[in-house]
C-alpha cells in the first residue's frame, strides 16, 4: 500500500466539438507532467465540450480515446481518467473511463444528468457506482451533475478520494466551490474537482476552480482558478488515518437504502 499518491489534474479550455484537437492539447499538457505522478485528472467530455450532439460525436468504448488514453497510461506509468460521449448498444453515454498504467480500465456511467441542458434526453444515465482500487487507494471517480447529490457519493465503503470531472458553468460557480468542499467533510475524504474554462459552441462561459479538498475541507491546491494550469500535489494516508481515527464521524452515519 503506497502512503501517497502523487496527483496532476488539467484545466483547460477545451475545443468545441473536435476530439482530434483536444486530444493533441491533452498530450502536450501532459508532457509537461512530473515523471512521479501516479493519477492525471482530465474534465468532463474532455475531448468535445459539454455537448448533445452525441450522434454525431459519440465513440466506440474500444475507440480512438480510449487508444489514446492507454498509450498516455502507458508512457507516463501512471492512471488517467476523464469522461468522454460513448455510444453502446443503441444508447448514449457520458462515460468515465479510468485506465491503469497497463492499459486495463474500469469504467462508470454518469448517474444524474443534467435535465437543465436536456443531457437526460440525450444520454442514458448509468446505474452503477464505480469504486477503483489503485495503488492502495479506494476511489470514487464521479461527473459534475452528481455533485449536486449527496447521497450518490455517500461515502460507505470507506473510500479515500471522491473525485468530479465536470463542466461546470461560472455562472454557478459558487455552488461548485461549496459543494466540492462539503462533499470532503461530509465524507472524511480527500475530494478533487476538475473543471474546464473558456467558452464552448453554446455560449456558456467556464472559469474552472478546479480544486483538491482534505478529508476536513482544507483546500490543497491554492492556485489562479479561472486561468487554464496543471497542478500537481500529493495525498497521504497517514493523515487521512488520523482524521478518521480523531473524528470518528463515518461510525455515526444514518445507514439507509438508496433506490
Amino acid at each position: 500500500m503506497e502512503e501517497k499518491l502523487n496527483i496532476a489534474f488539467i484545466q483547460a479550455n477545451l475545443n468545441w466539438e473536435d476530439a482530434e484537437a483536444n486530444r493533441k492539447l491533452f498530450s502536450e499538457e501532459i508532457d509537461k507532467i512530473s515523471e512521479d505522478v501516479e493519477l492525471i485528472i482530465l474534465p468532463e467530455m474532455f475531448t468535445t465540450g459539454f455537448s448533445m450532439k452525441a450522434e454525431k460525436l459519440a465513440e466506440e468504448t474500444e475507440a480512438d480515446t480510449l487508444t489514446w488514453m492507454r498509450k498516455i497510461a502507458k508512457e507516463k506509468s501512471s492512471a488517467v481518467t476523464g469522461s468522454v460521449i460513448i455510444s453502446e448498444n443503441s444508447n448514449y453515454y457520458n462515460r468515465l473511463f479510468f485506465v491503469f498504467p497497463d492499459g486495463s480500465y474500469k469504467l462508470y456511467d454518469k448517474r444524474h444528468t443534467f435535465t437543465l441542458a436536456k443531457e437526460d434526453q440525450t444520454y442514458t444515465a448509468g446505474t452503477e457506482r464505480l469504486i477503483v482500487d489503485y495503488n492502495g487507494w479506494k476511489i470514487c471517480p464521479l461527473i459534475c451533475y452528481d455533485l449536486r447529490f449527496p447521497v450518490w457519493a455517500r461515502n460507505t465503503v470507506d473510500y479515500d478520494l471522491l473525485l468530479y470531472v465536470a463542466n461546470w458553468p461560472e455562472k454557478r460557480v459558487n455552488a461548485w466551490d461549496a459543494l466540492l468542499k462539503a462533499r470532503a467533510i461530509e465524507n472524511m475524504a480527500y475530494c478533487i474537482g476538475v473543471n474546464r474554462t473558456g467558452e464552448d459552441g453554446d455560449g456558456y462561459v467556464y472559469n474552472g476552480h478546479s480544486a483538491a479538498y482534505d478529508p476536513l475541507g482544507i483546500e490543497l491546491t491554492e492556485l489562479n482558478r479561472s486561468d487554464e494550469f496543471i497542478a500537481e500535489f500529493s495525498i497521504e494516508k497517514e493523515s487521512l488515518k488520523e482524521v478518521r481515527t480523531k473524528l470518528k464521524f463515518l461510525q455515526d452515519r444514518d445507514s439507509f437504502t438508496l433506490n
